[in-house]
């Protein structure tokens, strides 16, 4: 989930908490600044007037696909779209399997927000919120909340649900019963048994993708998606691409780099993901990132004299993690039929570390936590699931973000590989280590291989990207961010001095004057800009 989708849910949360209503297995739920040399500033030109179709299609078998447009109606409150706005909504049609364009076809659900001041609309950018999984349809539709009026004032805010998400013939893999027990799992097994009973776990999850969703769960790949997103900017009649991409839309964003280099028009990605790393890399680069971030709150917490987890950093870190590890033995208490286990008392921590401000909120759950309620915790680990208050998911979010990695990457390691690494995790993350380490295990048990990948981005002979990073976001870590910059052929890095995920529209105003001077004027920053 990104930062802004996440930051809307979580007034729900803040609702309940301070109000007083608040009296599983983690699964890939994907430094220092450095200044580095580069580019003056510079201009990119703008993308030409919109026309039906625009491009050539990468192939003549795909023309059909590459010369529809988009039938925009009223939404009538699909899609996430809000009631008696002027949001509109699409289908756009695509192949399930690019290598043959002439077989299945499916649907990818698109929602509009025109631009607010038409006079001066430059055209369409394409939003993407992360995940893997998140609905960029729910990203659109929270466009004044998302992105701030110059944007909304020029641009047409065009969100999709990636195939396989959301309301695009969403992959299923597990009821929600079995979803909630997923989820609420053993996130760190103790015993041979428990990381037995780990595999089988993942093993069935991924038996059930199978069996529950269509032939399309086998094409959920992200270079498959990208390939989505360029149809989606012909069917838009832009010559090239401009898009904002968020956290793993930072992945997508580069994927679409790489393939399309000359159809790149300016691309924000913020909230880097270093697409050159493995699991293991990624997974420990994740462990350091929040660790990072629980530091900076606890810090942040033990300045005040009401602060329910200690005086010091080191006793609200040891604090933290004992709360988390006896969860496993004696679950919180919560107001449903599901005890707050040791894997819903972990994301229930991480979800408030996205954002600066809802610090105060992680402050009043461990409060109620320390006494052994964990009904506010679940709250928030719920926010991060989109699990509605009846039992029921808003969204497949938590399913998808396993099927489209283990998709993109299959590789796991066995519990035995993971002992032996859990000491390097632990270095990374005293606090959470182990729950991270674990987290390698994710992808055993696929029954799948992906048709595409893309192994190696470099985006070469595409226009200036602009990478943002933040020191210390907590879900993609500021090396990637560097990483990222570094591995584009015309990758910008603007790097954001802060907390929380994400950059633009968080509250500095450097940066997002440098975003939005990138995508409205096409003013390319200077490389290596810190804010």
């Amino acid at each position: 989930m990104s930062r802004s989708t996440r930051i809307i849910a979580l007034v729900v949360v803040a609702a309940l908490v301070v109000g007083g209503a608040a009296v599983g297995l983690v699964a890939a739920f994907t430094g220092t600044g450095m200044d580095l040399p580069g580019r003056d500033e510079r201009a990119i030109a703008p993308t030409t007037r919109p026309q039906p179709g625009s491009g050539t299609p990468p192939s003549a078998a795909l023309k059909r696909f590459y010369g529809q447009t988009l039938a925009w109606a009223p939404c009538d409150g699909r899609f996430g779209a809000q009631e008696g706005s002027d949001q509109e909504c699409a289908e756009l049609t695509v192949p399930v399997d690019y290598r043959r364009p002439a077989g299945a076809t499916t649907r990818i659900a698109v929602l509009r927000v025109p631009a607010s001041d038409p006079a001066r609309r430059i055209g369409s950018l394409v939003v993407n919120p992360g995940g893997p999984g998140a609905p960029g349809t729910g990203y659109a539709a929270t466009a004044d909340l998302a992105f701030r009026p110059d944007l909304r004032q020029r641009y047409d805010i065009v969100g999709f649900d990636p195939r396989g998400t959301g309301a695009s013939d969403p992959v299923d893999c597990l009821d929600d019963r079995q979803l909630d027990a997923f989820l609420s799992a053993d996130p760190d097994p103790d015993t041979a048994q428990e990381a037995t009973a780990a595999v089988r776990s993942y093993r069935h999850f991924f038996t059930g993708c199978l069996q529950r969703s269509d032939a399309l769960v086998r094409h959920v790949t992200t270079v498959e998606t990208a390939r989505d997103v360029d149809v989606l900017r012909s069917a838009l009649g832009e010559s090239r691409l401009t898009y904002f991409g968020a956290s793993y839309g930072t992945k997508l964003g580069a994927t679409y780099a790489d393939l399309f280099p000359t159809r790149v028009g300016r691309l924000v990605l913020d909230g880097a993901v270093d697409v050159s790393l493995g699991p293991l890399e990624l997974g420990l680069g994740q462990a350091g990132g929040f660790e990072t971030a629980l530091r900076a709150y606890v810090a942040d917490c033990v300045k005040s004299a009401t602060c329910p987890i200690g005086r010091t950093v080191p006793e609200g870190l040891a604090r933290i993690r004992t709360l988390i590890l006896d969860a496993d033995a004696k679950p919180l208490t919560s107001d449903s039929d599901r005890p707050v286990t040791e894997g819903l008392a972990f994301l229930g921590l991480i979800t408030p570390l996205y954002n600066r401000d809802y610090w105060p909120l992680l402050t009043q759950s461990l409060a109620l936590a320390v006494t052994g309620d964990g009904r506010a915790l679940q709250r928030l680990a719920d926010v991060y699931s989109s699990r509605n208050p009846d039992g029921t998911y808003a969204d497949n979010s938590a399913e998808a973000i396993l099927a489209i990695n283990c998709l993109d990457d299959p590789r796991s390691y066995d519990p035995a590989q993971i002992r032996a690494l859990t000491p390097r995790f632990e270095q990374a993350s005293p606090t959470l280590g182990r729950i991270f380490a674990w987290s390698l295990l994710s992808c055993r048990g696929v029954q799948t291989k992906a048709t595409e990948r893309d192994d190696s981005i470099t985006a070469k002979g595409a226009a200036p990207i602009l990478v943002v990073g933040t020191t210390r976001d907590p879900a993609t870590p500021y090396a990637w961010a560097v990483s990222l910059a570094r591995q584009l052929e015309s990758g910008v890095l603007l790097t954001r001095d802060g907390d929380g995920h994400t950059g633009y529209n968080a509250g500095n105003a450097c940066v997002d004057s440098t975003v939005e001077a990138y995508l409205i004027d096409g003013t390319v920053p200077k490389d290596g800009k810190r804010c």
